[in-house]
């Protein structure tokens, strides 16, 4: 377990160069859905993930979908970092089985840390937290902070909503039309992630 309450502008070892991804963050729910499926794509995208040799990076949860991912990844020889903030580090909640547990102070400097590990970002079905991480990347690479691709995988339809609503907000006037597509979306974790290895760099 590390703690990085000091050092988050800090390097984090090599840079990927144009066009590769050597790790990857998913946002996705602390609980599991309603619905086999939503679990299932959890653990599609952490063996997928691992066995593209990609690390994962996410919030170190052991629970929801959340823990079906890093597990996935774990059992397949993936390497799996999580960034928890120490309000939840409590035992049922922390995974303690990981490559690496980071622990920081408070949500902001979670996503910072998680960012700045990756190299791209996909989005699982979740809450609340899920969408607000998403768009906390979307709104950096819209203003140019990163260039790292964000992609949905659309589980059965899950962000079909969402998605009517980023055209709804360039109809609007609220999203320039160019921007429209800095959330992008596919069916499957594999889609998924081609979409993002062909974006990168």
């Amino acid at each position: 377990m590390t703690d990085e309450r000091l050092s988050l502008d800090e390097s984090r070892g090599p840079a990927a160069t144009p066009g590769q991804v050597r790790s990857v963050c998913v946002f996705c729910g602390s609980a599991p859905g309603r619905q086999a499926h939503f679990v299932e794509a959890a653990r599609v995208t952490g063996r997928l993930l691992a066995q593209s040799g990609i690390a994962l990076v996410y919030g170190g949860g052991h629970i929801g979908m959340m823990g079906a991912v890093a597990d996935a990844a774990l059992a397949a020889g993936g390497r799996v970092t999580g960034v928890i903030p120490q309000h939840l580090m409590r035992p049922e909640v922390a995974h303690q089985g990981l490559t690496e547990l980071i622990v920081v102070e408070s949500m902001h400097q979670r996503k910072r840390l998680m960012a700045d590990r990756a190299d791209a970002f996909l989005v699982l079905p979740g809450g609340y937290g899920t969408l607000e991480e998403t768009f906390e990347m979307v709104t950096w690479l819209q203003l140019g902070l990163h260039r790292k691709p964000v992609a949905l995988i659309n589980v059965d339809g899950y962000f079909d909503p969402l998605l009517r609503w980023i055209h709804q907000a360039v109809d609007s006037g609220f999203v320039r039309p160019g921007q429209a597509h800095l959330l992008q979306a596919e069916g499957t974790p594999e889609l998924a992630l081609a979409r993002l290895l062909a974006q990168h760099g």
